[in-house]
């Protein structure tokens, strides 16, 4: 699945951040390319969901966990607002930069240092929590 969403992403240039970044740009040029390919997914998840609520195992007998938590809270809010500014600053987020990383080319590679950078000091504060 993870190869399949991957080559979808290369075919609908949700790899290149100036094809994302023209999407975000709403007064110079806009791209509605990328709304297409949000309500595709949108779509696909819908399915999926739809075929696991309720269920207590998937399709391969594995015991299904489904998000219960409804709160809007200072971690959320922050790792949102952390999420829309590399995205916008930058035009990629983590699926794309992954598969970017197939076609090579640095920006791709240093989104993903700092992105796993981020998540090891993440982890770090909160295992100091604990």
């Amino acid at each position: 699945m993870g190869l399949l969403f991957g080559i979808g992403l290369v075919i609908a240039q949700m790899t290149n951040p100036a094809k994302v970044i023209g999407f975000l740009d709403v007064l110079d040029g806009w791209d509605p390319s990328l709304a297409f390919v949000m309500a595709g997914g949108l779509i696909v998840f819908g399915v999926g969901y739809a075929a696991l609520k309720g269920r207590k195992t998937s399709l391969l007998q594995l015991k299904t966990v489904l998000p219960t938590a409804q709160d809007v809270d200072r971690p959320l809010l922050v790792g949102s607002g952390l999420f829309g500014l590399g995205w916008g600053l930058i035009g990629l987020c983590p699926g794309p930069a992954l598969a970017a990383l197939t076609l090579g080319g640095t920006p791709a590679l240093m989104f993903v240092g700092a992105m796993i950078a981020g998540m090891l000091l993440h982890w770090g504060f909160e295992a100091r929590k604990r």
